[in-house]
């Protein structure tokens, strides 16, 4: 699994995450996906990379602008994903 992290500006209340959340379930199957607008932070949790210019043209659509964007291996944490993961 990846964990993207993407710098997203001009979100500035929960419809805004929500639009952002929205536009990249339609785009890509991904496992999870949550913006916060304070942070200006979107988290995407993916079973497969996701290229930097599908996520930046997918929440471009929307109206915000990608000011950053990384990539990393994800592995779940917590007690039940070491027993069961």
């Amino acid at each position: 699994m990846y964990k993207i992290t993407v710098g997203v500006d001009g979100m500035a209340c929960n419809m805004c995450e929500s639009h952002v959340n929205d536009a990249v379930r339609k785009a890509f199957a991904v496992k999870s996906v949550k913006s916060d607008h304070k942070a200006k932070r979107t988290v995407i949790i993916s079973e497969t990379p996701i290229a930097e210019e599908a996520i930046r043209s997918a929440i471009g659509a929307t109206g915000y602008t990608v000011t950053s964007f990384s990539s990393a291996p994800y592995e779940k944490q917590g007690l039940f994903a070491r027993l069961f993961g």
